[in-house]
């Protein structure tokens, strides 16, 4: 059994990532943090359950 951590802690994770991305290597180097995380992101999802289903990820509640 795996304890995934808060959706907080990780959003804000990367949203310190991102920031430094920026602050330190300009916009450039914030989108290429932003689109590996999110190719990071997916193929994780993939590798954890063999699909990938975004619908728990979105703020709308149902």
């Amino acid at each position: 059994m795996t304890t995934n951590p808060p959706l907080t802690l990780v959003g804000m994770t990367v949203g310190i990532v991102l920031g430094l991305a920026w602050a330190f290597g300009g916009f450039g180097a914030f989108l290429l943090v932003l689109v590996l995380g999110a190719i990071g992101f997916v193929v994780g999802r993939v590798a954890e359950g063999g699909e990938v289903n975004l619908a728990h990820v979105t703020l709308r509640k149902r």
